[in-house]
């Protein structure tokens, strides 16, 4: 009895740990490694084009007879002012001179369709009588003289047939010497004296076409603004001891009647930069400067339509910004 007792408290001891005893916990499965979040990727900038300034076509200038007109627009496009036809440079401007004898309204157009009209002023100019010349340089007598003056032509039409790159007036004039006006651009001269040749009375009128400056000989010639020298000659006939200057955009400043020339054709010169000194060789009756501005088409053939402006007017521009 007591063996049976024994054995069943045993089994029942066993019944309850068996019952007390957890579960097993069951093996987690396996699981796929989890992949890394990618990178993230920068988006391509998107490149945005600096918007082009387009320039206004405009035209202003010293609107004055014998003045100059400076338009400007894109380069490459083209200008109309007073029926001459221009093309604006890379510089974004076309230059225009104005003849003595320009009318009082100037229109102007450019072919994006842009147009507008000018209102220039009249000259006053006045007549002088001059004596006392020597006639044979207001006209060459001999045949040396002739000759002279003949090659004197050539060399003086085969410079003004020559064009170079420039701003032209864009970055204003200054005088070239330091001396006082002693006849300005304009009047209508006449000349009067005997000839050195014959014995004979001459006489001979024109228009002035320079702006003389009175200055001893020697005083030192200096470039107006930049350019290029297209002539240096001692020795024209009329014109004495000569520069020719090309500063682009057709215009051209001459300076005659020098005692010495400092530069050679074919330099390049800044403004102030020493180009001659002043005399009193060619068609003069004293020492003086005397100073000249062509202004040429660049796109004509034919030089018959150049014309000489005020240089005093150029005076005035000032420089562009």
């Amino acid at each position: 009895m007591r063996r049976a007792l024994l054995t069943g408290l045993a089994t029942f001891v066993v019944a309850c740990a068996a019952a007390e005893s957890p579960a097993p916990t069951p093996a987690a499965p396996d699981m796929a490694p989890v992949p890394a979040a990618p990178a993230p990727v920068a988006e391509p900038e998107i490149e945005t084009e600096t918007p082009v300034q387009v320039i206004a076509p405009t035209c202003h200038g010293v609107l004055v007879q014998g003045g100059l007109v400076i338009c400007s627009a894109e380069p490459g496009s083209t200008f109309t002012v007073a029926g001459t036809k221009l093309t604006v440079s890379e510089m974004g401007t076309a230059q225009f001179g104005l003849s003595t004898r320009a009318p009082s309204v100037v229109g102007w157009s450019h072919d994006s369709g842009a147009f507008g009209d000018l209102q220039i002023a009249e000259r006053q100019d006045e007549y002088r009588e001059i004596s006392g010349f020597d006639c044979d340089k207001v006209d060459a007598r001999s045949a040396e003289q002739k000759a002279h003056a003949s090659r004197s032509w050539v060399k003086k039409q085969d410079s003004f047939a020559s064009f170079n790159p420039g701003p032209g007036a864009l970055e204003g004039f200054v005088k070239p010497a330091d001396a006082p006006t002693s006849s300005p651009f304009g009047p209508t001269r006449k000349y009067t004296g005997v000839s050195k040749v014959t014995g004979e009375p001459c006489e001979s009128t024109s228009v002035h076409r320079g702006y003389d400056m009175a200055a001893p000989v020697g005083t030192e010639v200096r470039a107006p603004a930049p350019g290029v020298v297209i002539l240096a000659d001692p020795d024209l006939y009329y014109e004495g001891g000569t520069v020719f200057l090309d500063h682009g955009h057709g215009l051209v400043s001459v300076f005659m009647h020098l005692s010495a020339v400092d530069v050679a054709a074919g330099d390049e010169v800044d403004t102030g930069d020493l180009l001659a000194k002043t005399g009193n060789t060619g068609r003069t009756t004293g020492p003086h400067l005397h100073w000249a501005v062509k202004w040429r088409n660049p796109e004509a053939r034919s030089r018959d339509g150049d014309f000489y402006i005020d240089p005093a007017l150029l005076l005035e521009l000032q420089p562009a910004p």
